[in-house]
């Protein structure tokens, strides 16, 4: 990126050497164990005649299980589970049927108010009675129209 500089000689360095460091391997102490009775030796002969000796091992004994309870966790948190998505479905389902009912309320008073304010028209128009309040009232007579005039 930068120029090298050509006015002084590059100073010299001793070239590194690494070593690497050989790794020991890690040897677990050696700890006797002094079995409780000595175990008899055992030898058994093969099929194709060779024998084979060796201690006799008693098998491994699992480690004893705690007593497990008779319902298990993840069976209560399921059972607690469903008792509460069972609330939640009772509430959205009272909600919707409230929803329900408001609205077919609402429908009902607004069809009851049409039907009075239509009745009330129609006992307007259809009334027989000839005097309407606040209304202007003409009588005409025989009046005779001449050349645009009336005359009486």
């Amino acid at each position: 990126m930068y120029p090298d500089h050509t006015d002084r000689a590059p100073a010299v360095r001793a070239p590194e050497v690494h070593h690497p460091t050989p790794i020991t391997p890690y040897a677990a102490p050696l700890v006797p164990v002094q079995p409780h009775a000595v175990p008899t030796v055992a030898s058994v002969v093969l099929p194709d005649g060779r024998v084979v000796t060796g201690y006799a091992m008693s098998p491994v004994q699992p480690e004893p299980v705690a007593a497990k309870p008779a319902v298990s966790r993840a069976a209560v948190n399921v059972a607690l589970g469903g008792v509460g998505f069972l609330a939640v479905c009772g509430g959205l389902l009272l909600l919707t049927t409230f929803i329900t009912a408001l609205t077919a309320l609402i429908t009902q008073l607004i069809t009851l108010a049409a039907v009075i304010f239509g009745g009330w028209v129609a006992v307007q128009v259809f009334s027989g009675r000839e005097h309407s309040k606040g209304g202007t009232t003409v009588n005409i007579r025989k009046a005779v129209i001449k050349r645009n005039r009336f005359y009486q």
